[in-house]
C-alpha cells in the first residue's frame, strides 16, 4: 500500500503518517518525489485497512500497489532514481553516462595503477577492481582481500576515481563497507537475502548484477529486500544470463534494460564483459547498450590481459577501452545523454611520478 501526500503536506505530517504505520506493526518507507512524497507500507501479511489514513492530515489518497515489488516500483515513485556519491557530482541516472572501468581483479598496486591512469584519462568517474573474487574453481585467484582494498583507496587517493567493488559475504562487506565508494552485490550473490539485508542497512550505494538465470521479477525483487531495509541507492546491473548458446559465455539480454526502466524508477547499467566473455563482442555490445538506453556501462580493462589473473579473455585493452569510449561519446548524444570526455591529463590528484 502507498500513502500519497498531497504536494503541500509539511513534514511533520508525513512523520505523523509514519508513526500511524508503525503503530499498526508494520513499516513506514518515505520516498521523496519531484513534488510529493508518498509513503510505502511493507510487512503486512494481508490487506491493510486504508481509511485509517485517508482522514490523516496532508493524505491525498491511499493506493493499493499490485505488484510484488513495492518500493522499487513505479506505482511508488514515478520519477526516476539518481543514484549520487558524497562529495562528487558523479551519478547514475543522470544526464551523464554513469562508465565504470577497470580490471576484473587487483592483482598489484603496480597493475591497478596502470589501468587507473587509462581509466582516468578517459574521464572516467568509476574505477572497478575486485578485491574479493567468487571463482567457479576453488583454485583460481581468489583476490587479494584487505590488500586489494588497500590498493584501491590509493588508487582513489591518486586518482580521483570512485572505487566500485564486490562484497561476497557479510565478513567482506564490513571491508568493502570502509573502502569502497559503492558496494557490488554479484551474480552469485543476487538472491543472498541475508547479504542484501545487510547491504540494504549500509548507506552506500549498491550496484545489484541480475543473477545468472533471473527473471526480471526476481531481479526486482532482490533490489526490494535492499530498499527494504532503507537504502534507497541502488543500482541495477545486466550481465547476461544463461542460455543454450556457446558463441558466448553468456547471452547478453538488452530487452530487460527497458522493461526494467518501465517496471522500476531505478537506473540500470549493462556489462558487456561478462555478458559475452569474449573481448571482440564487448564494444559492439557496448554501443548497442547505451543506443537502448541504459544508465551506464561496466567495463572490464588490464594492460595486459593474456596474464590477467581472471577474466583475461573478456578483457579490453587500453587502445580498445579509448576506442569504445570514443564510440559510446558518438551514441550517447543520439539518445540525449552525455558520456565523460577525454582528458588530455590525469586528475589533479595523480602525477605521472606516482604512476607505475
Amino acid at each position: 500500500m502507498l500513502v500519497v501526500m498531497q504536494a503541500n503536506a509539511t513534514q511533520e505530517q508525513v512523520r505523523a503518517v509514519c508513526r500511524k504505520i508503525e503503530s499498526l506493526g508494520l513499516r513506514a518507507h518515505s520516498v521523496e518525489g519531484a513534488q510529493r512524497t508518498a509513503v510505502g507500507i511493507t510487512g503486512n501479511r494481508g490487506e491493510v485497512n486504508s481509511s485509517a489514513f485517508e482522514t490523516m492530515s496532508g493524505v491525498q489518497e491511499v493506493i493499493r500497489v499490485s505488484k510484488p515489488y513495492k518500493l522499487v516500483s513505479r506505482e511508488v515513485k514515478p520519477e526516476n532514481t539518481i543514484v549520487r556519491f558524497a562529495g562528487s557530482d558523479a551519478t547514475f541516472g543522470g544526464t551523464e553516462l554513469g562508465i565504470i572501468a577497470g580490471p576484473c581483479s587487483v592483482e598489484s598496486r603496480e597493475q591497478a595503477f596502470a589501468v587507473a591512469e587509462c581509466v582516468a584519462r578517459e574521464g572516467v568517474r568509476f574505477f572497478r577492481g575486485g578485491a574479493f573474487k567468487p571463482r567457479t574453481s576453488p583454485y583460481s585467484f581468489q583476490g587479494l582481500g584487505k590488500e586489494g582494498l588497500l590498493i584501491l583507496a590509493e588508487v582513489r587517493k591518486q586518482f580521483g576515481l570512485l572505487i566500485v567493488t564486490e562484497a561476497m559475504d557479510e565478513f567482506s562487506l564490513e571491508l568493502v563497507e570502509e573502502h569502497a565508494d559503492m558496494i557490488q552485490v554479484g551474480s552469485r550473490n543476487m538472491q543472498n537475502f541475508s547479504l542484501l539485508k545487510r547491504v540494504g542497512q549500509t548507506r552506500k550505494p549498491v550496484l545489484l548484477k541480475r543473477g545468472m538465470s533471473a527473471t526480471l521479477e526476481e531481479f526486482l525483487m532482490a533490489a526490494e529486500y535492499v530498499l527494504s531495509e532503507g537504502n534507497t541507492q541502488v543500482v541495477l546491473c545486466e550481465r547476461g544470463v544463461r542460455t543454450f548458446a556457446d558463441h558466448t559465455r553468456n547471452t547478453l539480454d538488452l530487452s530487460v534494460v527497458p522493461a526494467a526502466q518501465r517496471a522500476s524508477h531505478l537506473p540500470i547499467i549493462v556489462d558487456p564483459s561478462h555478458g559475452t566473455g569474449k573481448r571482440d563482442k564487448v564494444t559492439p555490445l557496448s554501443r548497442a547498450a547505451v543506443a537502448v538506453g541504459c544508465d551506464g556501462l561496466i567495463i572490464e580493462v588490464h594492460c595486459d590481459p593474456e596474464r590477467a589473473l581472471s577474466d583475461g579473455v573478456q578483457s579490453l585493452y587500453p587502445e580498445q577501452f579509448s576506442e569504445l569510449m570514443a564510440q559510446v561519446r558518438s551514441i550517447a548524444g543520439v539518445v540525449g545523454r552525455t558520456a565523460p570526455a577525454a582528458t588530455a591529463q590525469l586528475p589533479l590528484s595523480a602525477t605521472p611520478a606516482t604512476v607505475l
